[in-house]
């Protein structure tokens, strides 16, 4: 062994073998894991969680080694089967529609005519493993999405694993474009460049991005690229790069309020009306009379049929069962007022001078999607991704705790293929959250953080 090599493992020996148990544990979480099993699935993500601390706290000035591990452990999980989510069915049923010509929101998996579904290869494979509920409802997933995942399979030869791995070589290619851009904006807004990592080498962002293709990550890109070309004062690319971003995933589009204080009336007016031009331009291949009906009806469910890992929402339904409101007719009636709030609580951000700065920007972002997620009757552990990299660019970091205890929620596939939670890990999941983040609030003195006094 030369001197050179001597000299770095005496000094990075104790980095190198964590690095190595890492691959390990992720080699285990990907290869030798069922959903089912919580007990080895809470023991791998903890140890993964604790390691990644220790690796950000040993190296997080040695900028390469950090950047090769992250690409390292998510080449890991390549090769490997989505074991935690089931929507990669659906990817590569709406993929294959796509390179057919068909459109993927004019037929539900389950009403597919049968003169179609000879266009879709493995179609009993893809519908068993996409489950019921999937399969009866139309597509949810926006345009550009829809196209990505026709350029998966078609570049993956109609295979599974092909697609695949096309799917994840997109998500790892955004993943860099997160780092790299995420790393000149903390510079730019005098933070440490190294946070960036609490990103790249958090288990919840390889596992659920590059482990169950999860698109959250390619969303991101696009989103944090654009608030870098507003800093740099480019505003029309950015909103070309914003439309992009909403039409990979629509969570982006609560932010379109903020940027009228941003750029003023006018200003803001034309970056929206090119954020929403750019997303009609990408809908265009899909555009059908039956296409806003079907799609609206799909993200209606979000709010009204759908419940996992809810947060307040439970805590409203407990009450109302204790009064003898039905579940049913609950979630209904609350799927109809919590958009209304959300609307709302934007109103209230979008008036705030911070939104002027990009550090204010960002921090109004975070507290949007906070509010969101923690009324939304649906909370799946990826929808926090973005909670993990907005708050690199505040002061806040409930959400890195909050993606450390979402392993929680996966107590509810215990008794796989049925989903039942566990109210009690919820508890846990939510008073660590709660508590942190009011733990924060009070170590900034006073709740102006969020609604500061103009």
């Amino acid at each position: 062994m030369s001197n050179a090599l001597l000299r770095y493992w005496k000094l990075h020996k104790v980095s190198l073998l964590l690095s190595l148990l890492c691959g390990l544990l992720y080699y285990a979480f990907g290869y030798h894991l069922e959903r089912s099993e919580f007990t080895k699935l809470f023991i791998l993500y903890a140890l993964l969680f604790f390691l990644c601390y220790k690796l950000i706290q040993f190296e997080k000035w040695n900028f390469r080694v950090l950047l090769v591990l992250g690409l390292i452990f998510r080449l890991i999980l390549f090769f490997s089967i989505p074991n935690l989510s089931q929507d990669f069915y659906r990817f590569l049923w709406d993929g294959h529609l796509v390179i057919a010509g068909q459109n993927p929101y004019l037929f539900t998996p389950a009403d597919l005519p049968e003169d179609l579904d000879s266009l879709i290869p493995l179609s009993e494979y893809l519908l068993n493993g996409m489950g019921p509920l999937s399969a009866s409802h139309f597509s949810n997933y926006p345009p550009l999405s829809q196209l990505l995942y026709g350029v998966s399979v078609w570049l993956g030869g109609g295979k599974v694993m092909g697609s695949l791995l096309v799917m994840r070589t997109i998500l790892l290619l955004a993943d860099l474009g997160i780092f790299y851009f995420g790393r000149k904006l903390l510079k730019l807004l005098n933070r440490s460049p190294h946070l960036i990592f609490w990103y790249f080498l958090n288990p919840l962002v390889i596992v659920e991005l590059t482990g169950n293709v999860h698109f959250e990550g390619l969303m991101l890109f696009f989103l944090l690229y654009a608030v870098y070309l507003i800093h740099s004062g480019k505003w029309v690319p950015a909103a070309l790069v914003m439309s992009l971003s909403v039409s990979v995933k629509l969570i982006p589009l609560m932010f379109l309020p903020l940027f009228f204080k941003t750029f003023g009336i006018l200003r803001g007016g034309l970056f929206n009306s090119m954020v929403v031009l750019g997303v009609l331009i990408t809908a265009i291949p899909f555009l059908h009379p039956q296409f806003s009906e079907n799609y609206a009806a799909t993200l209606s469910l979000w709010f009204s049929n759908f419940e996992f890992n809810a947060s307040i929402y439970n805590v409203v339904k407990n009450l109302g069962n204790r009064i003898d409101i039905k579940p049913w007719e609950m979630i209904k009636t609350y799927g109809r007022i919590f958009p209304f709030l959300v609307i709302l609580w934007v109103g209230v951000l979008s008036c705030l001078k911070r939104n002027k700065t990009s550090g204010g920007l960002i921090l109004s972002m975070l507290f949007i999607l906070t509010f969101y997620f923690l009324l939304a009757p649906t909370v799946h552990p990826w929808y926090i991704i973005s909670l993990v990299i907005l708050c690199l660019f505040t002061d806040f970091r409930f959400p890195l705790v909050w993606s450390a205890a979402l392993v929680l929620s996966y107590t509810a596939y215990r008794t796989d293929p049925e989903v039942v939670e566990s109210m009690g890990f919820l508890i846990v999941e939510y008073l660590s959250v709660y508590g942190f983040l009011i733990y924060e609030l009070f170590k900034l003195r006073s709740f102006n953080s969020i609604i500061p006094k103009n």
